[in-house]
């Protein structure tokens, strides 16, 4: 499942035979914005109330069946915000996917409404798995980020809740040039944690993540390869968001260290992930907010698969600069939404990867 803290993020996957310009891997719903932390990065720069705005009870239900129109093996359903559990419909939407064979995750927020009686409640209502946000190996770095006291604490409380009930559990983790020297003892933490899978998002500077300090591309280059040389010997799952130079980086490594070259992830923004706002609006990332149309008025399936800005951000033709020249370009692509946020454009290149040259904006 995805980038939970990071709603609007996608991860890699195992594409098993399926065609990511016709059924996606992941659909992300953003329920609410509404949220009661302040969180240094966020996307949606969330506040405390809902917005009456949001996707009525009946139009998530009416999305949940659009997801389960794209057929089997059904996308994962991940339920997203803000804090899905400011949503007082939550567990009917979540029991509703689960009815329709629907596989759902969510990413709650880590505040007073995440106790152990929630926490068993996504299990039995038919949560899979469930998303949370380490951002710091220590409760200072963490809820310094994370703009909350305690949140550390919460965490890892509901990390151990969850596995209790039963509940797979994903840490998201934030990449800027404050958190980057903290991942590997966060990545000690994930052991202690009982994680499946650790998902580590590369910072795209919107919303409240404009005023973060990224790391430079060299940077970005040496945690990368750490990151995957760590990831071999893990007990967990490591994918990352928003660096599809990763694979490069992975495939590159793992020639170096054996001879063999390696496959990492499989999704890319609109190709294997699709991301629904609360109001409607389909993204094809939560950190590229340009829509493809709304599901109250147009299908998502067929705005996934027929819509043009899904079919350009598809298309490696469409790219500009040093990603439209690049011999990788069809197993990266590089960040569609970094390079729309930096840029203007999603068909720039990256300006994360350091073997970028042009971003070819004027192109």
């Amino acid at each position: 499942m995805p980038d939970g803290d990071h709603p609007g993020g996608h991860p890699g996957g195992h594409p098993g035979g399926r065609d990511y310009s016709d059924t996606p891997l992941i659909v992300t719903w953003e329920v609410t914005q509404a949220c009661d932390l302040e969180c240094d990065h966020c996307r949606a720069s969330a506040q405390p109330d809902r917005d009456p705005a949001e996707l009525s009870t009946e139009q998530g239900k009416a999305l949940v069946d659009s997801v389960a129109q794209f057929g089997h093996p059904s996308p994962i359903f991940v339920i997203s915000g803000g804090d899905p559990l400011k949503r007082p419909d939550l567990f009917e939407l979540i029991e509703y996917a689960t009815d329709r064979g629907v596989p759902t995750a969510a990413t709650p927020a880590p505040t007073e409404n995440l106790t152990r009686e929630t926490i068993e409640r996504f299990a039995d209502s038919g949560v899979k798995r469930i998303a949370l946000s380490l951002d710091g190996a220590t409760p200072e770095a963490h809820d310094e980020f994370r703009g909350e006291e305690g949140s550390f604490d919460t965490i890892t409380r509901a990390a151990r809740q969850a596995t209790d009930a039963g509940l797979g559990i994903q840490i998201n983790t934030t990449v800027t040039a404050n958190t980057v020297d903290d991942l590997p003892a966060i990545a000690d933490r994930m052991e202690d944690l009982g994680a499946a899978m650790w998902e580590v998002f590369f910072l795209v500077p919107i919303g409240r993540g404009e005023d973060l300090a990224q790391i430079s591309p060299e940077r970005s280059l040496e945690v990368m390869e750490w990151l995957y040389r760590r990831q071999r010997d893990a007990p967990y799952r490591v994918i990352t968001v928003e660096a599809p130079h990763y694979r490069r980086v992975a495939d590159r490594v793992e020639r170096t260290d054996s001879g063999r070259g390696v496959r990492v992830g499989s999704t890319r923004a609109g190709e294997g992930f699709v991301f629904v706002s609360y109001e409607g609006e389909v993204y094809p990332s939560g950190f590229l907010p340009q829509s493809g149309g709304n599901v109250t008025d147009r299908d998502l399936v067929d705005i996934y698969r027929n819509s043009a800005l899904f079919e350009q951000i598809r298309d490696v033709d469409e790219l500009l600069g040093s990603c439209r020249t690049c011999e990788f370009r069809d197993l990266c692509g590089g960040s569609r939404s970094r390079a729309h946020a930096v840029t203007g454009s999603p068909f720039a290149s990256d300006p994360l990867c350091p073997w970028v040259d042009d971003l070819g904006v004027d192109a």
